[in-house]
């Protein structure tokens, strides 16, 4: 029976989704969105102005109501092979729930200018005023409950906290109009989530954007428990910027705690709450004194965590520094950011598929997605569109880009490196090719993750590198920026526990022991350099293990990527080249060998791939020391002898010590 069933459900789903496409508008919406008429005066990089930003908007709603023609028509899009939901017909109205509230993200900004702006010829104030009361309706297909008492916290939760700001940003257009039975069927429905049970992350601020909705339209509500679920929030910051997610640290941070946190205190806390308005402001504060780091030069964001899907979402804080006036931000920068990484996939042809961005990072890429995914979850990035709220006469907007300290402080040979206090992050940012790096958190096991996550390659990468987005590990033993040793089941497993010990003297430490084997232990030290990185990796473990190292991958673009070696002393490089980037591999010692890896499906910009990999089999009483010359350049141009061996030598002691001479002259000691 359960087997007729599973049947069903999967022929129900793919029925629907044959559906969608034949619904779709035919061709009506460009695949890539075009900057027309670009001001390269105000914006000498992009050509992008606040007039651009709502055309980008408009760009994305085309896309979504091209599956829209009659006011009844839901916010539901073809379904992409893999893990995302729905997996199941009682999925589906949550599905339709998240494609509305998403959408709305970015169409409330513009209803607040223009509450009769039409798209695909649907009036979008009649259509989402429709689409909510449907929400109350029991003769409705998108119809949901009011919550069961006794049930936990839901996905409904998440998309009534993020339609309930948007009830902040629009509520001419989507609040007064309704009648006030319509407005009490709302709230009752709305506030038997906000005042229900959460997860303790940055989904205590869905109860508290219901909660101080509809207390700020008169309604009685648990001010007690918004009042709890804000202190809380605030107990989840840690340092410059950063919230800790429960365990996580990464960009929801940045698009949850910081965006939701200024919001927040514009529509409501400055109000009601202004202490504690106040202190997240002074969060915001710090945010905007470090993040902007973590972009690249040209603007682009790091693929780095869970939720990748959301693109720009990652920019969603920047603008708002624009209304801290009593601080120094350089607002130019700011929109230099934002407009460079809205354009990283705008113009991107991968970006969209079916007129719907796609579940990925550019395309679909199934490694990175995550199983509470549906196709409507990707508007989350919609929230870069809340920009719009910055009136056109603030700083964000008239300020003339620029790259910040890319051209005014950074020195093209030299590495800069921001470690976070108490997160431990470490951003660095390598002027040589305008790109920038990410070291976090990650220790999380396979066997308690059971949304496959935290323990995968979304948090358990060396680095990660916005001029090399992570590749997804092998069956076979291919790894980028990352170990695989092979355990006892002959898998070749990754390593994912890895404890934070210190950041001393330019050297990034953590310690790592393989899940499934506690007798496998190394002591990693990170030395970033200006063009590469140097590791110098002790291993500790008390049995013979094969393991493999990982370099960064990189995507076979118009070309097949090149293989070359050279000799440098007594050393040996290994070079692949895709026509954009060379990559370079120097085992210094311990390694037995490298191997040029080529890879199929498993880089998120090309089909094949190819990486550079160390290999060796270590056994207790041999050399324990692992030194890697892990470099890179633009192509175009050969590599000096200078580029390549930036190491005239490394020396163990018999304390544990080991101590790297340098080619310029410095030196630096690892303390394990």
């Amino acid at each position: 029976m359960n087997t007729i069933r599973n049947i069903f459900s999967i022929l129900f789903l793919s029925l629907m989704a044959g559906n969608f496409h034949a619904q779709s508008a035919k061709n009506t919406v460009p695949e890539i969105f075009t900057v027309k008429n670009p001001d390269y005066k105000r914006s000498p990089y992009t050509g992008m102005t606040r007039e651009h930003w709502k055309e980008a908007a408009k760009y994305m709603l085309q896309g979504a109501f091209s599956y829209v023609h009659t006011l009844d028509d839901p916010m539901v899009f073809p379904k992409q092979p893999g893990k995302s939901y729905p997996r199941d017909p009682k999925q589906i109205p949550t599905e339709k729930l998240e494609g509305l509230s998403r959408t709305l993200f970015i169409a409330s900004a513009l209803l607040r200018e223009n509450p009769d702006l039409e798209i695909n010829g649907i009036k979008l104030s009649d259509y989402y005023r429709h689409q909510i009361l449907n929400l109350i309706d029991p003769a409705s297909p998108s119809y949901i409950p009011v919550k069961d008492p006794k049930s936990g916290p839901s996905q409904i939760l998440v998309e009534f906290g993020a339609l309930s700001i948007s009830l902040f940003v629009a509520p001419d257009v989507l609040w007064k109009p309704l009648t006030q039975k319509q407005k009490d069927q709302l709230a009752a429905t709305m506030l038997s989530y906000g005042e229900g049970p959460t997860i303790a992350s940055n989904w205590r601020f869905f109860n508290i954007f219901i909660l101080s909705f509809f207390r700020e339209n008169g309604y009685k509500v648990n001010e007690a428990l918004m009042k709890e679920y804000l202190t809380k929030s605030l107990e989840q910051y840690r340092a410059d910027g950063w919230y800790n997610d429960s365990p996580a640290y990464d960009y929801y941070s940045m698009w949850a705690f910081q965006l939701y946190g200024i919001l927040w205190s514009d529509f409501y806390g400055k109000k009601h709450e202004p202490e504690i308005a106040a202190q997240l402001i002074r969060n915001f504060k710090e945010m905007g004194e470090n993040y902007p780091y973590a972009f690249s030069e040209d603007g682009k964001m790091n693929m780095w965590g869970r939720s990748i899907s959301y693109r720009f979402a990652s920019i969603s804080p920047l603008p708002f520094l624009g209304i801290l006036k009593d601080t120094e931000t350089n607002c130019g920068w700011m929109r230099r950011i934002s407009s460079g990484t809205l354009l990283q996939f705008l113009e991107n042809p991968d970006f969209m598929e079916d007129h719907v961005p796609a579940l990925g990072f550019y395309g679909h890429f199934e490694p990175a997605v995550q199983i509470y995914s549906c196709r409507g979850s990707v508007y989350w990035m919609g929230k870069a569109f809340l920009a719009l709220l910055i009136p056109e006469d603030n700083p964000f907007w008239t300020a003339t880009e620029n790259t910040g300290p890319w051209k005014t402080e950074f020195k093209k040979d030299r590495v800069y490196n921001r470690f976070q206090k108490i997160s431990n992050l470490m951003i660095t940012d390598y002027p040589a090719i305008g790109a920038t790096e990410m070291r976090s958190w990650c220790h999380e096991k396979a066997a308690d993750d059971w949304q496959q996550f935290r323990s995968s390659e979304n948090y358990n990468r060396l680095a990660y590198n916005t001029a090399f987005p992570w590749q997804a590990d092998g069956k076979n033993g291919e790894v980028a920026m990352n170990y695989v040793l092979k355990n006892q089941k002959n898998e070749w497993e990754p390593f994912r526990l890895y404890t934070f010990k210190k950041y001393e003297n330019g050297i990034y430490y953590r310690d790592v022991v393989l899940e499934t084997d506690a007798d496998i232990t190394m002591q990693l030290a990170d030395i970033t350099l200006p063009d590469g990185i140097l590791r110098i990796d002790k291993n500790n473990s008390k049995k013979t293990v094969d393991m493999r190292l990982g370099h960064y991958a990189l995507p076979e673009l118009k070309q097949k990527i090149k293989i070359s070696t050279r000799k440098t002393g007594k050393f040996t490089a290994t070079i692949i080249d895709n026509g954009i980037y060379q990559l370079a591999m120097i085992p210094l010692s311990g390694w037995e060998k490298v191997e040029a890896v080529a890879a199929e499906d498993l880089h998120p910009v090309s089909k094949k791939s190819m990486v550079l990999d160390a290999s060796a089999r270590y056994s207790p009483g041999k050399e324990n020391i692992y030194s890697t010359l892990m470099l890179w350049k633009k192509s175009g141009s050969g590599w000096s002898e200078k580029e390549l061996m930036p190491v005239k030598k490394i020396a163990s002691s018999s304390d544990g010590l080991v101590t790297v001479d340098f080619a310029d002259g410095t030196k630096k000691v690892i303390s394990y």
